[in-house]
């Protein structure tokens, strides 16, 4: 019997059923195309009876489809994204089991992608009605913060940044046409035996362009700017070497390959003109990240040294956060490395970057949950730690987090200091250097939640806020180990 990831019979009911609708059949005449009982069609399409690998084969000669068009995987972001928006309490849908979810999204994914950025259009206007609704008159606002209507779902929605990771996730974090093009750069300019910065430079030279290190006084601010009067690529001092190399390798990208760039861009179907801004520096990014870590030089290199990042940083010349980030991209369909996910928090919690090739799913709003050692990574700077987590449907991952200092490191702009995160589901964990920290057998893993506003887990000491769709529990004669209690604990 063909089996899912998760080791369940295959049960494509809804899927079959709406299949042989869109062809105009009965369930008679579906049976007897497949030489099998219209009996096993009901109980099939009545979720009764799972498929055999015999059954799907012959769906597949029949009807020419991909079996897995009749049984894909969950999309991982657009389930958490819809759990997240059913627990609104405005919508009063209860507590709805994980089952039920993913059976919506199994029969019609379109249609919960749909409800979902409906309610955040929602939320973002009544979030912007608040914001500019005058004081009722005589009404103290000395200490009013600004009131989010019933759901804190507004604080981030679809913006571009949105709109620009959701796309990124939808083909797994990696982007061909410009991963090749970068590849086949950096084998042209010989980068595996040549000084990159070097090498970089003389690239642009070639276009007119000449690459200068300025002051930090003198850039007012600013870590790069182009000078269109002297053709110049000014950089800041307070940029480490990985990090010119990188501005560089953007440059090169805007120059060499703005068609290639555009072409990308268009095919995201953006209308908004920031979110189409922004995909295009996001790809210039991700072009000089693929410049600079070639793809099937750097995924050998991976998988020989087991992903030791801090190994490959110094091997590639680059940082230690622009390696980890590429790894996040390695999804070459006839080269893949592990799919990892990859987040960048600051000391408040606060999440600058996310991004994910696997399964994991992150929040839309509200941060990452403080038992996630992120977090506690800025107790040990510059130090890794690793560290098994569960979500709360039973997903296990193993993850590793590093704090990194940012550009900066004077008087007048110190460094700030953030953590990066990196992990994968736990059953490509073995393959990561970083396992050898852990005894798997004897280690229990930490349950994290996704953040403290869709975290339902009691007594948690580490608690900031109460679940959305839970009431308070207030007992004026007790204290307990949680800053928040919640009814139905």
């Amino acid at each position: 019997m063909l089996k899912t990831e998760r080791g369940e019979k295959l049960v494509i009911g809804t899927r079959l059923k709406v299949l042989r609708k869109s062809l105009g059949l009965t369930q008679a005449q579906m049976a007897e195309q497949l030489g099998v009982s219209s009996s096993y069609i009901t109980l099939i399409e009545a979720d009764q009876r799972p498929a055999s690998a015999k059954l799907l084969m012959r769906l597949a000669q029949v009807y020419d489809l991909n079996i897995s068009e009749l049984a894909p995987d969950v999309d991982m972001q657009l389930a958490s994204d819809f759990a997240e928006t059913l627990k609104d309490p405005t919508l009063q849908a209860g507590s709805i089991p994980r089952s039920e979810i993913e059976a919506v999204l199994q029969a019609s994914p379109r249609i919960a992608r749909a409800f979902v950025r409906l309610h955040a259009q929602r939320a973002d206007l009544a979030m912007r009605q608040e914001v500019i609704k005058p004081p009722e008159a005589g009404q103290d606002t000395t200490h009013m913060a600004p009131e989010i209507v019933t759901t804190p779902f507004g604080i981030q929605t679809l913006r571009p940044a949105d709109h620009v990771r959701n796309w990124l996730y939808e083909r797994q974090n990696y982007i061909d046409a410009l991963d090749r093009a970068a590849e086949n750069l950096a084998t042209d300019l010989d980068l595996r035996r040549k000084e990159p910065h070097i090498a970089l430079t003389q690239r642009l030279t070639q276009h007119g362009i000449k690459v200068r290190i300025f002051p930090a006084k003198e850039m007012h601010g600013s870590l790069r700017r182009i000078d269109a009067d002297s053709n110049t690529l000014m950089l800041s001092e307070l940029l480490g070497q990985a990090s010119r190399r990188f501005q560089i390798g953007v440059m090169i990208a805007r120059v060499e390959f703005a068609d290639l760039i555009e072409s990308c861009v268009q095919q995201t179907g953006f209308s908004d003109p920031d979110a189409l801004t922004l995909a295009r520096v996001s790809m210039a990014n991700y072009f000089a990240a693929a410049l600079l870590m070639p793809y099937t030089r750097f995924l050998a290199a991976c998988e020989l040294e087991r992903y030791d990042v801090e190994l490959l940083s110094r091997r590639f010349g680059t940082s230690f956060e622009q390696t980890a980030h590429r790894m996040s991209t390695l999804q070459r369909p006839d080269a893949r490395g592990i799919p990892f996910f990859f987040v960048r928090v600051d000391q408040a919690g606060n999440v600058s970057k996310r991004f994910s090739a696997g399964r994991f799913a992150f929040s839309r709003f509200g941060g990452t949950c403080p038992l996630w050692n992120v977090h506690s990574a800025f107790e040990t700077p510059g130090r890794i730690r690793a560290q098994m987590i569960r979500l709360p449907e039973g997903e296990r991952y193993f993850s590793i987090a590093r704090t990194i200092n940012r550009a900066g490191g004077s008087i007048a702009a110190p460094a700030q200091k953030l953590a990066i995160g990196l992990g994968c589901d736990i059953s490509h964990a073995k393959r990561l250097v970083y396992a050898d920290m852990i005894n798997f057998e004897h280690t229990k893993p930490t349950d994290i939640g996704l953040n403290c506003y869709l975290c339902e887990k009691p007594n948690c000491s580490s608690r900031a806020q109460a679940p959305i769709n839970r009431k308070l529990a207030v007992n004026e004669l007790e204290r307990s180990l949680a800053l928040y209690r919640f009814e139905g604990e």
